[in-house]
C-alpha cells in the first residue's frame, strides 16, 4: 500500500490569504499546505478520500493519472470543491466515477451540484455513480477493497475516517468515542487531524492528537488538517515524539 499525502491544511490553506506571519512567509516546502486530502493506492486500486479545491493540482502534481474510486468524509467545501474536475478521469477512463459518502454528504452534493445530476444533463458534466455508505460500523467494499468507516465528530456535525488494512485515516474531528478508537487500535499508520496549540471548537488542538496518537502506540503517525498558527514545520516536528511526525503536501507513505 502506498499512501500520498495531497493536501495537509486547513480550509484556507497555508499560506493564508493576506497574511505575513512566518509561517505564511516560510520558504521551507512543508509549509506550503493545500486542502487536505489522501491517495491510497492497494490491490492494484486507486482511491482518494476528498476532493477539495485544490484537487485538479493536486492530482497533476502528482502525476494520479487513473482513479477507481473518490471517498468523502463529509460535505464540508475545502473536501468536496474538486467534484467537478473527476471529468479528465471519466474521459480517459470511459466510465462513470465510483462516489462513496453518506446519504446526508450525497443529498448535499446533489444540491450543490446539480448540473451534474439534472435529468437533461449537459453535454461534458460530470459523470458519477453514487454509492451511500449506509452503515459507520460495517465494513465497506470499495472496489473490491474493503474500508472500515470510523464515526468521529467535527463540533457536532458526524463526519467518518476510513481504516484501509493497516492504515487509517481521520481529519476534521475533534472527538473519537471509545468503540471508534478500539477501530482504529493495531493500525500500523494512523492520520489524525491537528488544527494548532490552542483548543478548538471542531478540530483536535496538537497536544490533544498527541495524547490519542500515544494511547493508540501506532508505529507511525501522521498529523494533517495543519495551519498556519500551529508554527512552521521544523520547529514543531522537533517537539513530538518519535513515532510522531507532520505530514506535508507530497509525502509518500509505505505499508
Amino acid at each position: 500500500m502506498e499512501i500520498t499525502f495531497l493536501g495537509t491544511g486547513t480550509s484556507q490553506g497555508v499560506p493564508m490569504i493576506g497574511c505575513h506571519c512566518p509561517v505564511c512567509r516560510s520558504v521551507d516546502y512543508r509549509d506550503k499546505r493545500l486542502r487536505v486530502s489522501v491517495h491510497v493506492q492497494t490491490q492494484g486500486k486507486s482511491l482518494i478520500i476528498d476532493s477539495g479545491p485544490d484537487f485538479r493540482q493536486q492530482v497533476l502534481r502528482e502525476r494520479i493519472e487513473h482513479l477507481d474510486a473518490l471517498i468523502f468524509t463529509h460535505e464540508h467545501k475545502d473536501h468536496t470543491a474538486g467534484l467537478d474536475d473527476i471529468r479528465a478521469y471519466n474521459f480517459r477512463q470511459q466510465q462513470d466515477m465510483p462516489v462513496y459518502a453518506e446519504p446526508r454528504v450525497l443529498e448535499q452534493l446533489k444540491r450543490e451540484y446539480a448540473y451534474i445530476f439534472a435529468e437533461h444533463k449537459y453535454p461534458g458534466v460530470p459523470q458519477v455513480q453514487t454509492i451511500p455508505i449506509l452503515s459507520d460500523t460495517d465494513v465497506l467494499l470499495v472496489e473490491g477493497v474493503a474500508v472500515q468507516p470510523i464515526r468521529a465528530l467535527h463540533y457536532k456535525l458526524p463526519v467518518l475516517g476510513f481504516r484501509i488494512g493497516n492504515f487509517t485515516y481521520i481529519t476534521d474531528a475533534n472527538y473519537l468515542s471509545p468503540e471508534a478508537l478500539e477501530l482504529v487500535r493495531g493500525s500500523e499508520v494512523v492520520v489524525l487531524n491537528a488544527l494548532h496549540h490552542e483548543p478548538h471548537i471542531s478540530h483536535y488542538s496538537l497536544s490533544e492528537a498527541v495524547e490519542i496518537l500515544t494511547d493508540l502506540a501506532p508505529t507511525r503517525a501522521y498529523l494533517t488538517h495543519i495551519g498556519h498558527r500551529m508554527g512552521r514545520h521544523r520547529e514543531v516536528e522537533a517537539t513530538l515524539p518519535d513515532f510522531i511526525r507532520l505530514a506535508y503536501d507530497g509525502l509518500r507513505v509505505d505499508l
